[in-house]
């Protein structure tokens, strides 16, 4: 099998990613980043995701964006409710981390190349999504286009690929895929702010969405909330 890197936050999305990695053959080496969040407990999502879809490899790289601050989840920053009148996607919100993807999957692609592989995986997303610039199509091009500018794999030609395979899917879409592929969503960890056990708010961007997405699927939320 041919070995393959995917991000792996513990959310809904990258565990769907990386069953379609499985799926395509790859052998996927699993990857989690612990930047400094406030919802620690996706980490912890992240390790039982990765067991249960079979990930060949699992490990977590620590890169303290927290140091940097700037976002709802590295700085005491509230993080937007649905009670505050913002609109998801209308511009970006605090929620974003200055160059997050950027750096994670910079970290991927210099796995990648200490494993000998050419496939990255991300679960990003430019449908339903919190409007964050480095979720779109443009960026996976441009991070492409870079990975196989600077890296010594890359000019020799290795041709390094990054693969978004939700890139185009609603919520509602990403729920029937994972579910086809065996995902058990309850595992999972979206909340920007869910609490030790991995309960969720039920009010943030991320609780929005994914209950939606079950919404839209027409399937029952797997989502353990924090009572009240």
């Amino acid at each position: 099998m041919k070995p393959a890197v995917v991000l792996v936050s513990g959310g809904m999305d990258s565990a769907v990613v990386l069953a379609i990695a499985r799926e395509q053959g790859f052998a996927p080496h699993a990857l989690s980043v612990r930047y400094g969040q406030r919802h620690t407990s996706e980490l912890d999502a992240a390790v039982r995701v990765a067991a249960a879809i079979g990930a060949t490899a699992h490990k977590t790289v620590n890169v303290d964006l927290r140091s940097l601050g700037g976002s709802a989840l590295t700085a005491d920053i509230d993080v937007p409710i649905d009670t505050d009148g913002h609109v998801i996607g209308a511009d970006i919100p605090v929620t974003y981390v200055p160059a997050r993807n950027t750096i994670m999957l910079s970290v991927a692609l210099g796995w990648a190349e200490v494993l000998g592989a050419t496939d990255l995986f991300c679960g990003v997303n430019a449908v339903d999504y919190s409007g964050y610039p480095d979720c779109r199509p443009e960026f996976i091009a441009g991070f492409e286009a870079l990975a196989n500018l600077a890296t010594k794999a890359g000019v020799e030609g290795a041709g390094f690929r990054v693969h978004a395979p939700l890139m185009r899917m609603t919520k509602g879409d990403i729920v029937r895929e994972g579910l086809r592929l065996g995902v058990d969503f309850a595992q999972t960890v979206s909340c920007y702010q869910a609490d030790a056990e991995g309960r969720a708010c039920g009010h943030c961007d991320a609780c929005r969405l994914r209950a939606e997405g079950f919404e839209a699927a027409g399937v029952p939320d797997p989502t353990r909330y924090v009572a009240g």
